[in-house]
This record gives structure tokens, C-alpha cells and sequence, in this order.
């Protein structure tokens, strides 16, 4: 399967790309590119980790900061030093790059998420490798992915990929800390069952990322529920990763493809508020796959505009799902409880609509 794998997305983590006090290593970069430069045949998007700890020896920093405005700083200095590095590593065999920057806030959006998809495929088309990384130098907690990880499973969504491949500074998923004698490589992983009890570590040994082996196992999680496979192993092993040799934890694809949007509505957006409804109403969405009207509603919370992600609640407050809404917060106190019909004759036909159309709607995991 892997060998089949025409399009593929590649993650690499900080820790395999720089030294632990900060800095590129310009031969692991090289040696990175050497493996992903040889395929003609293949689409590779790069999703890059590094930028941040790239911009913490330039800056004195001996280890990544705690606040946010002092990671921005060394993300917007190490940002250029990364693709730098990548552009003349590539450039030695005739190869271009093209940077792609992305936070939640541009892709949740229907319109954002097709023009990502758009410069992705635009790059691909024209010969160059994407190199993806999250924006950090603007992004605010509110709409951050988070790390790396979960981007790269997202942009494999969005690229409509045959593969994702995660590497990391470990070998693959263990049973337990791979440091203690006695754990174990888990080499095959069919479904998320197989990994209860299973005991995930946290960030990186060097201190130079945010992922850790949750992460990691979350993005083989969105990823083969979209029906993508997924090979987690360490970066020295990355060209036995894609030619299917056996390396690392191999995660089976346990769903279907998907409509990607939905899956950066569900797994990448940031609630700016939520609507609480009736029994009828969650029945209607959760069980028939129906659009929420405003005659459903019983309450509104927070402060959203028309486009903006909000949660969806039950009875008990409990967020069942996820949508993007066609009205603003002042609005939807008028329509609380009404028909659209009424609503129409009363207001006019722009408000003979949803409130949330199935369409830009996902259920939520319970």
C-alpha cells in the first residue's frame, strides 16, 4: 500500500530537524531532503516543525519560551532560517519549495479552506514541494492547531492523501515509556481498541517541540478515520517509511473518506459560541442528519458572527456537534422557537433559512 502511495504527506517534529539548545542542524535537514527529493513519481507535502526552535539561539533563548508573544518572536526569526534551509537543500536537485503558513482561522471557513486547497494543489501541479507549518508568528491561542501533529493529518484531509507519515525522534509507538527495559514496539495498530491501556508519553526529549506521543497516536486518530493510513517511526528510518519497509507502527485506515472541511470544522476550529436546543431538535440532527431551524433552539451563548464555528448543545449542555452559523448572536434571540415561514413574513426572506445547514454541520465524538 505504501508503495502505491502517489500523494503522501511527511510531518517531521523540531527535535529531528535542530540541536536541543536551539538551531538548525543543516545535515539533518540535508539528510531529509535526500530521502524525499529522489521521488519523481510522488507527491510529497512537507508539514515542518522547527521554526520556533530555529529562532531560539539567534535570540539567546536557551530553551522555547513559555509565552506566547516570545514564541512569535523566535517563529518569525527561525521561519526564514527553515525555509531557507529547505531551499537550497532542495535546490540540489533541482527542486523548488513553497512555503504555506496556516492557522485554524483560515481554513474552518469554507471559503479560506478551498483556497488552502487551491495553493496546495496549485504548488503540487507546478513541480514544487509545500512546505506547511502552522503561522505561528500571528496565531493566538484561540486559533492555533496546537502542534504539528494534528496539522499534518489535516492537511493529508485536505490534499486528499494516500499516506501519512510521522516522524519523530522515536522509533514508533511503544507499550509503554521506551526508555524502561521491557516495553515494547507496537508495530500494527487496526483500531483505536488496540491501544487502551497503552501508556503515551509527553513532549520530546529535547524540550525543543510541543508534541509528545498523544499527539501523535490523536493525528493517526483523524487520519484513519478519514481513511487514510498512517506510519509513525523515527526520522533516520523516513526512506524505509516510504518505501513500505517495515519500520515504526503501521496505523490501519479504520474509515472512509470524508468531506475534508467538516474535519477542520471538527477537529481544527474554535468555538465562538453555542446554541442550546430541544429534544426534537437534537433528534432531528443526530439521528436524521437534519439542519438546524430556529424553531429547535431554546437559548444562545456567547458573542459569533455569520461564518463563525459554534457548538451545538443537548438538554444536558452537552456539545453534540459543531457547525458553521448563517446569523449573528444579536440575531438569534429573534428567532428562538420560530418558523422560518413565520420568521419570512415577518422579517423578510433572508430569514427563511437555516441556522445551520447539515451541510456545514459535524457531529461530535461522544
Amino acid at each position: 500500500m505504501v508503495a502505491g502511495a502517489r500523494r503522501v504527506v511527511v510531518k517531521i517534529g523540531s527535535s529531528s530537524l535542530t540541536t536541543a539548545s536551539g538551531g538548525l542542524d543543516a545535515d539533518r535537514v540535508d539528510a531529509l531532503v535526500d530521502v524525499l527529493a529522489k521521488y519523481d513519481d510522488r507527491e510529497i507535502v512537507l508539514v515542518s516543525s522547527g521554526a520556533i526552535a530555529a529562532g531560539l539561539a539567534p535570540l539567546g533563548l536557551t530553551r522555547r519560551p513559555g509565552d506566547l508573544a516570545r514564541q512569535q518572536a523566535a517563529a518569525s526569526v527561525g521561519q526564514g532560517l527553515l525555509l531557507a534551509r529547505y531551499t537550497a537543500s532542495f535546490a540540489r536537485y533541482g527542486r523548488r519549495v513553497g512555503q504555506v503558513l496556516l492557522t485554524t482561522h483560515d481554513t474552518s471557513r469554507r471559503a479560506h479552506y478551498r483556497n488552502a486547497f487551491r495553493t496546495l494543489e496549485q504548488l503540487l501541479a507546478m513541480g514544487a514541494v509545500p512546505v506547511v507549518n502552522e503561522n505561528d508568528t500571528v496565531a493566538t491561542d484561540e486559533i492555533r492547531f496546537g502542534d504539528n501533529d494534528r496539522l499534518a493529518a489535516l492537511v493529508a484531509h485536505l490534499v486528499r492523501a494516500d499516506l501519512l507519515v510521522l516522524l519523530s525522534d522515536v522509533a514508533g509507538l511503544y507499550d509503554g515509556d521506551p526508555r524502561r527495559p521491557g516495553t515494547r514496539l507496537i508495530p500494527e495498530v487496526t483500531g483505536p481498541a488496540e491501544l487502551e491501556g497503552v501508556e503515551l508519553g509527553s513532549a520530546g526529549r529535547a524540550g525543543v517541540g510541543t508534541g509528545g506521543m498523544v499527539t501523535k497516536v490523536e493525528a493517526a486518530r483523524i487520519a484513519t478515520g478519514g481513511g487514510i493510513p498512517v506510519v509513525l517511526t523515527s526520522a533516520v528510518h523516513a526512506a524505509d517509511a516510504l518505501v513500505g519497509a517495515e519500520t515504526g507502527t503501521w496505523f490501519h485506515a479504520t474509515g472512509r473518506r470524508s468531506a475534508g472541511r467538516l474535519l477542520w470544522l471538527e477537529h481544527a476550529s474554535s468555538p465562538r459560541g453555542s446554541v442550546a436546543l430541544d429534544a426534537g431538535a437534537v433528534r432531528a440532527i443526530a439521528e436524521r442528519g437534519g439542519s438546524l431551524l430556529p424553531a429547535g433552539i431554546t437559548a444562545v451563548d456567547g458573542e459569533f458572527s455569520a461564518g463563525d464555528p459554534i457548538e451545538l448543545r443537548d438538554e444536558t449542555g452537552r456539545a453534540f456537534a459543531r457547525g458553521l452559523v448563517n446569523f449573528d448572536a444579536r440575531e438569534i434571540p429573534l428567532l428562538i422557537g420560530r418558523s422560518t415561514r413565520e420568521l419570512a413574513r415577518e422579517l423578510g426572506p433572508d430569514y427563511e433559512r437555516e441556522v445551520v445547514h447539515r451541510d456545514d454541520l459535524v457531529l461530535l465524538a461522544p
